[in-house]
C-alpha cells in the first residue's frame, strides 16, 4: 500500500472527478486510475462504483475515505516533525469568507509575502463560514479566518484563536426604515438580502426566527457585498452585516442602521487551523493577526457609515 495511491483516492473523492483529480496532482487520468486501482487491490475491496459517471464511492469507500484523511493528516504531522527546525517554507492554503476577502485580502497577502518570503500563500475566498469549516475538515485548507456565533464549537482536531468580537447590524434603505426601533417580526415581513446558505449570519438569523415560529424570508442571496448594498438601496430588503463590512461603500448616504429591539446578535472573528501545520503554524497565526489588524483599522477610520450620521 503506497501513500501516493491513498493520495490519489482522496483527490478523486475531493474533486468528485478523475480528470480534476489528475489536474490537481499534476498527473494523467490513466495514472490516477492506476493508483486508485492499486489501492483497491491492496485492500481487496472496491472503493468506487464505476458504473456511475462520474464514479461514486461505495458505502465502504466512504468509510475508507474518512480513514484515509486521518492517515494523511498523521503523515503531515510526521513530515512537519522532521522539518520543525527549518524556517517556514512552501505552500499554505488559506481561506477567507467572501466579505472579509473583499476588504482585506490584498493587503494581507502583501504582508505575508513581505514577512514570510519563502511561504507561498494560496488564498481561497467566495464562500461562507460554514463552508470554510467544511473545507478545513476535508483537508482542502490549512487555515481560515471566519466569523462564528458566540460559543460555537470548532471541528474536531482543529485549533482556534479568537481575533475580535463584533455586533451584527441590520441595514435598510434610509427613507424606508427611519423609525427609532422595529421588531424582528416587522423586519422579516419585508424580507432580506443575505449571503447564500452556509453563512453563519444567515444561519443565526434563521434560528432566531424559528424560535418565534417564523420562516426566514430571503428576497435575494449573493456573496457580493456591493450587490447586497445596492439591492438594499433599491428596496429589495434588509441586510445583516458586521459594521466593518460597511466600510468604503458608495451608498452610505442612502443606508440606515435599523434598531431591532429583539435582535442583538454578537459574532466572533476566529482563526481556525489544523494541528498538523508544523513550521507553517507561525505564518498561519500571523495571517489571523494581520486580518484582525486591518479589520480594526477599518473600524477606527470608518466615516459616514449607516447609523453614524
Amino acid at each position: 500500500m503506497k501513500i501516493d495511491d491513498i493520495d490519489a483516492f482522496v483527490a478523486v473523492m475531493r474533486c468528485q472527478s478523475i480528470s480534476l483529480a489528475a489536474q490537481e496532482l499534476g498527473l494523467t487520468q490513466p495514472a490516477i486510475t492506476r493508483r486508485v486501482q492499486s489501492f483497491e487491490e491492496a485492500l481487496g475491496v472496491q472503493l468506487l462504483d464505476r458504473n456511475s459517471k462520474p464514479p461514486k464511492p461505495t458505502d465502504l469507500g466512504k468509510r475508507v475515505h474518512e480513514q484515509c484523511n486521518a492517515v494523511l493528516r498523521e503523515i503531515d504531522i510526521l513530515c512537519e516533525l522532521a522539518a520543525v527546525d527549518f524556517p517556514p517554507a512552501g505552500n499554505i492554503r488559506l481561506g477567507l469568507t467572501q466579505g472579509i476577502g473583499e476588504l482585506v485580502a490584498l493587503p494581507v497577502l502583501a504582508e505575508l509575502k513581505k514577512n514570510w518570503p519563502d511561504v507561498h500563500p494560496l488564498m481561497a475566498t467566495g464562500s461562507g463560514g460554514q463552508l470554510m469549516l467544511e473545507r478545513l475538515e476535508r483537508g482542502e485548507l490549512d487555515a481560515a479566518v471566519l466569523f462564528l456565533p458566540t460559543g460555537a464549537a470548532l471541528p474536531k482536531n482543529f485549533h482556534g484563536e479568537k481575533l475580535l468580537k463584533s455586533k451584527l447590524i441590520v441595514v435598510g434603505r434610509k427613507d424606508e426604515w427611519n423609525k427609532r426601533q422595529y421588531s424582528l417580526e416587522q423586519c422579516n415581513s419585508k424580507g432580506w438580502v443575505l449571503n447564500p446558505d452556509g453563512c453563519g449570519f444567515r444561519a443565526g438569523l434563521k434560528r432566531t426566527l424559528a424560535m418565534k415560529n417564523l420562516s426566514l424570508l430571503v428576497n435575494l442571496d449573493t456573496y457580493s457585498r456591493a450587490v447586497q448594498l445596492q439591492s438594499i438601496v433599491q428596496g429589495m430588503g434588509l441586510g445583516l452585516f458586521p459594521e466593518t463590512f460597511l466600510h468604503g461603500n458608495d451608498w452610505s448616504d442612502q443606508l440606515h442602521r435599523v434598531n431591532v429591539i429583539n435582535f442583538k446578535p454578537v459574532i466572533e472573528l476566529w482563526l481556525v487551523y489544523g494541528k498538523a501545520l508544523g513550521r507553517l503554524q507561525d505564518p498561519a497565526r500571523e495571517f489571523g493577526k494581520y486580518i484582525a489588524h486591518f479589520m480594526l483599522k477599518l473600524n477606527s477610520s470608518q466615516r459616514g457609515a449607516p447609523g453614524h450620521d
